[in-house]
């Protein structure tokens, strides 16, 4: 339903047409000029014209629009074009004030999953880094229909959608994060894990740090719903990315640990160093290519071994934590060519400290100097 796109190709060949690269402008005729601004105005849209028509389908009863010949993937292709408007911070705010968010929130509840999974990517994108909107969502009882789809839709997509939703609802957001532990949103968490859906499975342990950051008594509620031993299966996963965000979590549970003594058991201790023993096995195993590839990962397992077994993992021991030229910062290169912006110098400048009494270069001024009498 997105309108098509502007006649790019003619507007480029108009231009080069009257330009010869020599002239800085030129003047047009009044045919011309008629001719450019008909043309874009007519690839103007009018976004907040837009977003109240798209506001008026999602009101519009799923049965009227099926008898009206509006399929499923129209209605896909139209929260396309919403999510595009609303990735501007202004047009996301406006989209409550126009009446679009409800009728977007409602669509989370849509018979279609893959309209439930585009609705929670229209959502995510509203609220991520926008406290106004995160507000608004949360008043608008938002983050009810995103936990519902989180934890029992039957579409896994779905189900993956509504947990990024969360995460960007939640996140610099305390009382979203109270809200979502209420709902006791660590037992979803915990089925994410358990599911054999990576995307899924990397949503969840990215969550999973920022919640421990903001309550780290939860520690030791994750530890009681057995994160520990789920992570330790993820920490062999064929995914990169799913094995350094679980053996990430696991060091941030092992470091909470290493502040209480006698909270964990030898048992835990010998599997834990049992999958370390296995990821250093693989790592020892990979090309040079997969090696850099690994720099955190390594540097991961390191810090694991070195918290929960107090010394040296072996890594250390077979060269393979540092690679040649990695321990090493890079060269310092754009300071040699480049002074510091205004603004950086200006932040950096204590108001409260007083001039030292040195030498004062003179300032640089820009422009022509005086001219000689």
């Amino acid at each position: 339903m997105a309108k098509e796109g502007p006649n790019w190709d003619g507007l480029l060949k108009w231009s080069l047409s009257h330009s010869d690269g020599t002239n800085s402008s030129r003047n047009l005729s009044e045919e011309d000029r008629k001719w450019f601004m008909e043309a874009m105005q007519a690839q103007t849209v009018d976004v907040i014209q837009r977003m109240k028509e798209i506001t008026l389908v999602m009101k519009t009863p799923e049965e009227v629009l099926e008898s009206q010949g509006v399929s499923p993937q129209d209605l896909e292709d139209m929260l396309d074009e919403l999510q595009e408007h609303v990735e501007s911070i202004d047009m996301a705010n406006d989209l409550h004030s126009i009446g679009g968010l409800v009728p977007l929130i409602d669509y989370l509840k849509n018979s279609h999953a893959n309209i439930r999974a585009k609705a929670a990517e229209v959502v995510s994108t509203i609220v991520q880094n926008n406290p106004r909107s995160q507000q608004m969502v949360m008043e608008a009882n938002g983050l009810e229909p995103l936990l519902s789809n989180f934890t029992s839709d039957p579409d896994v997509v779905s189900r993956t959608k509504a947990l990024g939703a969360i995460s960007s609802l939640i996140r610099h957001n305390k009382p979203g994060v109270a809200a979502f532990r209420l709902a006791n949103g660590y037992a979803g968490l915990r089925d994410a894990l358990s599911s054999e859906n990576v995307r899924f499975q990397r949503k969840a342990l990215n969550l999973i740090p920022y919640l421990l950051h903001e309550n780290q008594s939860d520690c030791g509620v994750v530890t009681e719903l057995g994160f520990p031993r789920i992570m330790m299966h993820l920490a062999s996963s064929e995914d990169a990315e799913v094995r350094e965000a679980a053996l990430r979590c696991l060091l941030d549970l092992a470091r909470d640990k290493s502040e209480k003594p006698n909270s964990s058991s030898s048992e835990e201790d010998d599997r834990l160093k049992q999958i370390l023993q296995e990821r250093i096995k693989g790592i020892s195993e990979m090309s040079a290519e997969d090696l850099g590839a690994a720099r955190e990962e390594r540097q991961l397992v390191d810090s694991l071994w070195n918290t929960c077994l107090n010394e040296p993992s072996p890594l250390r021991e077979q060269g393979l934590l540092f690679l040649p030229g990695e321990d090493a910062p890079p060269p310092d290169v754009a300071s040699q060519h480049f002074q510091p912006s205004l603004r950086a110098v200006a932040a950096n400048r204590n108001p409260d400290t007083k001039p030292k009494s040195e030498k004062k270069e003179p300032p640089l001024l820009l422009g022509p100097g005086p001219s000689a009498s």
